[in-house]
C-alpha cells in the first residue's frame, strides 16, 4: 500500500476535500428547505428529495433500531456484491452502481442550491448523466471528480440514524470486518480486482502511475523510438468505505448537541458537538490514513479502517481534553 510522496499527497488531498465537502453538505441539510418567516427560521421537507429522505428519529431507542438496520443492510450489500461477483452478473452490478452513484450525486449537488427547486430537478439530470459516464464510459477524470461528491451524499442518509455512541460502535465493527476481509480471507482484494479488471469501475479513488524506474525506461524507449513493451501502470487506490465511514462520524459529531458518557461514567462530563470537533475528526482520520500509507509495505494490502477509526477516536479524546 505504501506510495511515493506525490501519490500519497494526492490521495490524502482527495480524502480531505471529500470530508470537507461532506461537512458542508451535511450542514446544509439538503433534505429540508429553510426559509425565514417573520424573523424565524422555518424548515420544510424538500419535495425534490422526498424519494430518498432518511427516517426521522422520534425517541432515543430509535437509534438502536436503525443501527441494527444499517448493520443488516451492510451485510446484505456485501453478500449481494459477493454473489454478483461470483456469478459474474456484470450488467446487474453496473446498474446497481449507476443507481447508487446517481442518487448520491443528486443529494450532494442539491445541497449547494437548497432553495431553488427547479434548478434541483436539473441537477438530478446532471447527476444521472455523470453517473452514466462514470459507470458505462469509464472516464478517469469524471470518476475521481464524482467520488468527491458521492460519499457526502451517502453519508447524509445514514447520519440522521445514528448518535455518537452508535457511530463509534459502527466504526469499531467496520474496522473489525475490514481486518477480517483483508487479512484473513482477502475478499476486499478480490472485490477490488473484479471491479477494476472486469467492470472497469471502482468504488473509491484510484490513481494510475508508473514507478521512477519505469519512467526512466519509458523515456529511453521513446528516445529510441521503440514500443513501450513490458511497462505497466500501477494503481493507487482508496476504497469508498474508507472515505464514507469517517465522514459518517464527522456528520454525527457535527449534529450532536449534548451527550454524556454512558453507564454513569464521569457524570460531570458532557460532550457538545459542532463544526470544531467535526474538524478534529477529519484531522484525526487523515492523520491515521497518512500514517498507514507512510509506514505500510509496498504492494501489500492493508485494512485502512482500523487506522482511520483510531485517528477518529484519538481526535475526539484530544478535543474533549482541550475543550472540556
Amino acid at each position: 500500500m505504501k506510495y511515493n510522496v506525490k501519490i500519497t499527497a494526492i490521495l490524502l488531498l482527495m480524502f480531505v476535500v471529500t470530508q470537507l465537502i461532506g461537512l458542508y453538505v451535511l450542514n446544509a441539510d439538503p433534505f429540508n428547505i429553510k426559509t425565514q418567516v417573520d424573523g424565524n427560521q422555518i424548515s420544510t421537507p424538500n419535495p425534490v428529495l422526498s424519494w430518498v429522505r432518511p427516517p426521522e428519529i422520534q425517541e432515543e431507542s430509535d437509534f438502536s433500531f436503525y443501527f441494527g438496520s444499517i448493520i443488516s443492510s451492510f451485510i446484505f450489500a456485501v453478500l449481494l456484491f459477493f454473489l454478483l461477483t461470483k456469478f459474474k452478473v456484470d450488467l446487474v452490478m453496473r446498474i446497481w452502481v449507476f443507481l447508487v452513484v446517481g442518487m448520491s450525486l443528486s443529494i450532494s449537488l442539491i445541497a449547494f442550491f437548497p432553495r431553488y427547486i427547479y434548478l434541483q430537478i436539473g441537477l438530478i439530470a446532471v447527476a444521472i448523466a455523470l453517473s452514466f459516464i462514470k459507470v458505462f464510459k469509464g472516464n478517469f477524470i469524471i470518476h475521481n471528480l464524482t467520488e468527491l461528491l458521492i460519499y457526502p451524499g451517502i453519508a447524509t442518509i445514514f447520519v440522521p440514524m445514528l448518535n455518537l455512541w452508535s457511530a463509534c460502535l459502527l466504526l469499531v465493527l467496520i474496522s473489525i470486518y475490514d481486518m477480517w476481509a483483508v487479512w484473513h480471507v482477502g475478499i476486499m482484494q478480490k472485490m477490488a480486482r473484479y471491479q477494476i479488471d472486469k467492470l472497469k469501475i471502482f468504488s473509491g479513488f484510484f490513481i494510475p502511475y508508473i514507478s521512477k524506474k519505469d519512467r526512466l525506461r519509458l523515456k529511453e524507449l521513446r528516445r529510441l523510438k521503440k514500443k513501450n513493451k513490458g511497462i505497466k501502470a500501477n494503481i493507487a487506490i482508496l476504497g469508498g468505505g474508507d472515505v464514507t465511514f469517517p465522514l459518517i462520524a464527522v456528520g454525527v459529531v457535527l449534529k450532536t448537541q449534548l451527550i454524556s458518557l454512558p453507564f454513569g461514567l464521569f457524570p460531570n462530563f458532557v460532550f457538545v458537538g459542532g463544526i470544531i470537533p467535526a474538524l478534529f475528526v477529519i484531522a484525526g482520520a487523515t492523520i491515521g490514513l497518512g500514517l498507514l500509507i507512510n509506514y505500510s509495505d509496498k504492494k501489500k494490502s492493508y485494512p485502512a479502517m482500523p487506522f482511520i477509526s483510531t485517528g477518529v477516536f484519538v481526535s475526539l479524546v484530544i478535543y474533549s481534553l482541550i475543550f472540556h
